[in-house]
C-alpha cells in the first residue's frame, strides 16, 4: 500500500533545458515529498535536433532523463518559430498534460521577474499551476551549493557580448566561478551562459560526455558536446 502522504502529492511536469537549473530543481523537488514528477518538459529545434539556446543533442537530454528515471516530454518547435506559433504548441501541450492529471509546471528561474510574469501569465488559464522552487535564492551560494553537491556541468552556450568566448565548454566547477568577471551571474540566470548537466545527486549515473568543437552564430558561441561510447571489456577466457 502507497503512504497516505503520497496520494496528496500534486503531479507536475518539470521544464528542462537540461542545465544545471533545471536539474537542481529536481533534486529539491525530491527533497520536499510535495510533488510527484511525472516527466520533463523539453523543447527542441526540430531542424537542428537540439535544445534551444543551450545546443545540447536530443540523444544527450534523453539519457538524462533515463538517469533521472523520468519520461521525457519531447515538444518539437519549427525553426524558424514565431511567438504564436510558440504559444500554441504550448498551449496544446498543456491541454495534453492536463488530461494526463498533471497539475502543474515547474520551472528553475531564480529572479528574473519578467521571465516569471510571462510564465504565470501564459499559464494562467491552462488549469497548470507554474511553480517556481529556487525562485529568489542567493545564486553565489546557489552555485556553490550545486558544485559542492557533486553536480557536474559543462557550459555549451556563451553569451560573448556578457562572457569571454573562452569558457565555452569548460566545466562548471570552483574554478570556473572564480573566474567570472564580477558582473556575470553566477548561475548565468541572466542569459551569460547555459550548461548541460551530466552527473550529480538528480541522476542515477554519470553520462559520459566529451567537449567537440565551438561554433560561432551572431554573438553566441556553442561547444558541442558528445556522447562517449565506452569501450566494452571482454571478459577473460
Amino acid at each position: 500500500m502507497l503512504p497516505i502522504w503520497k496520494s496528496a502529492m500534486k503531479r507536475v511536469l518539470l521544464s528542462w533545458s537540461s542545465g544545471k537549473d533545471s536539474a537542481w530543481t529536481l533534486h529539491v523537488l525530491r527533497q520536499r515529498h510535495q510533488y510527484e514528477i511525472a516527466g520533463l518538459l523539453t523543447t527542441f529545434n526540430q531542424a537542428a535536433d537540439r535544445v534551444a539556446m543551450h545546443a545540447v543533442r536530443r540523444e544527450l537530454v534523453e539519457r538524462q532523463a533515463e538517469a533521472a528515471g523520468l519520461p521525457l516530454w519531447n515538444i518539437p518547435l519549427p525553426w524558424p518559430c514565431s511567438n504564436e506559433q510558440y504559444e500554441l504548441i504550448m498551449a496544446e501541450t498543456c491541454a495534453r498534460a492536463v488530461a494526463a492529471g498533471i497539475e502543474g509546471v515547474a520551472f528553475g528561474d531564480l529572479f528574473l521577474e519578467d521571465v516569471r510574469a510571462y510564465r504565470e501569465n501564459q499559464m494562467k488559464h491552462t488549469g497548470l499551476q507554474p511553480i517556481f522552487p529556487l525562485w529568489g535564492l542567493p545564486t553565489r551560494d546557489l552555485a556553490n551549493a550545486m558544485v559542492s553537491s557533486g553536480l557536474r556541468a559543462k557550459l555549451t552556450c556563451v553569451d560573448t557580448q556578457k562572457l569571454h568566448a573562452s569558457f565555452a565548454g569548460r566545466e562548471f566547477d570552483k574554478s570556473l566561478l572564480a573566474d567570472l568577471p564580477h558582473e556575470v551571474d553566477p548561475c548565468g540566470e541572466k542569459g551569460e551562459f547555459h550548461s548541460f548537466v551530466y552527473a550529480g545527486p538528480m541522476l542515477s549515473e554519470e553520462i559520459p560526455v566529451s567537449v567537440g568543437e565551438s561554433v560561432v552564430r551572431d554573438q553566441f558561441v556553442f561547444a558541442d558536446l558528445n556522447l562517449v561510447a565506452l569501450a566494452t571489456i571482454p571478459l577473460s577466457q
